[in-house]
């Protein structure tokens, strides 16, 4: 592509830098002048500076371990209450999506396609490219890394993947091993440190925070992993799971550059931030009862549901609730058969869809956060 003359002092360049990614993705079409600024990598990576809101969440059915996953991926948009299905059919087979970072999204060859392979692509621009990985396991879960602020994509777009895979068994203790990616030198390492856990993965979704992959584990423990120095930990929940009457629904995710845990359980809703890895020190940030959210949000079904998950025999919350994915202060919750979308800010919940309309085998699902973004790929 031909590259253009750029200047952030241009009018017309420093106007559209501040406009987000999906107005920018329309622009395109106005002029051939336009669309050529806006595919640049130069305009890009100023553009990237700007706050990019969240777009959405993509969701897919399936039991990870045995990788039996639903064909169908469906994008949950928050601007606009909507969903889409099919938003990976550019790809040139079926994959499981793994991890999202800066408008990139990872995913992986679904089994027993061969060769076994991981694709990066940009779901908008439907740009991607592929990474062999022998190694590649049903029960492997595979962490984005791309920072646009470390590693500018004026010239090129760098980034690391990391795939994680839990060992256990009667002779030897549990352990976490990790494999490290480079887009710069396109080889796989395998990395010297362990993490010594008996608990497995809780679901298969990787969240990418300021240099560290983490990870909920089947203890409500979270598994971290710093990539720069190679250290891996394992984070206390700040409530242990003996605290709770039923086992809460749990997931993480990430808000203004912190990792964030969400707990719902019979007490209500609470939404933690991570304030020191190695202490395991959590600030509560909102806690809000069942009977508070029911009264603050009338269209929820079923009514009086805090009253009849209190007297049920049920000790999972998820047969109830399920928290499915978090960013940027909107949770994603099914609550018995409908999606809802729900915003901290406002307190305020709207019902998206009926679980079944996101396809087949949706009690268990990926649910993955995405941010559109220009970030070019080829």
């Amino acid at each position: 592509m031909k590259r253009v003359w750029f200047s952030s002092d241009d009018i017309t360049i420093n106007i559209l830098s501040r406009l987000p990614a999906k107005e920018l993705h329309r622009l395109k079409f106005v002029s051939k002048e336009w669309r050529n600024l806006i595919s640049d990598r130069t305009f890009i990576n100023f553009q990237l500076n700007s706050d990019e809101q969240m777009s959405g969440f993509f969701f897919q059915g399936g039991l990870f371990w045995v990788d039996d996953h639903s064909k169908n991926i469906s994008f949950i948009s928050t601007e606009i209450i909507s969903v889409r299905d099919g938003v990976f059919g550019f790809l040139p087979e079926n994959i499981a999506i793994m991890s999202s970072t800066n408008g990139l999204v990872c995913c992986r060859s679904c089994f027993p396609t061969f060769p076994r392979k991981v694709y990066i692509c940009n779901p908008w621009s439907r740009q991607w490219i592929s990474v062999p990985y022998s190694a590649l396991l049903p029960v492997t879960s595979i962490a984005l890394a791309f920072d646009h602020v470390k590693n500018p994509v004026d010239v090129s777009t760098n980034f690391k993947l990391v795939a994680v895979r839990h060992v256990c068994s009667e002779e030897i203790e549990g352990y976490f091993y990790f494999d490290i990616y480079s887009s710069v030198t396109g080889i796989w390492n395998r990395s010297s440190e362990k993490c010594l856990c008996d608990a497995d993965f809780a679901n298969m979704k990787a969240v990418f925070v300021g240099g560290i992959a983490y990870w909920l584990t089947e203890n409500s423990n979270v598994l971290m992993f710093d990539l720069e120095n190679e250290l891996s930990w394992l984070i206390s929940s700040p409530l242990p799971l003996e605290h709770f009457r039923k086992n809460p629904a749990m997931c993480i995710g990430e808000s203004k550059g912190k990792l964030c845990l969400v707990i719902v359980s019979e007490d209500g809703l609470q939404l933690w931030i991570l304030e020191d890895h190695f202490a395991s020190q959590w600030q509560l940030n909102v806690a809000l009862s069942l009977d508070q959210l029911e009264e603050e949000n009338p269209n929820l079904k079923p009514r009086n549901l805090s009253s009849e998950i209190r007297s049920s025999s049920t000790t999972e919350m998820v047969t109830w609730i399920n928290a499915l994915g978090f960013k940027d202060g909107v949770l994603l919750v099914r609550i018995l058969g409908d999606v809802y979308s729900y915003r901290f800010d406002s307190r305020k919940m709207n019902r998206v869809c009926d679980i079944n309309t996101l396809g087949s085998k949706t009690f268990f699902s990926t649910v993955v956060p995405y941010s559109m973004t220009l970030v070019p790929l080829l």
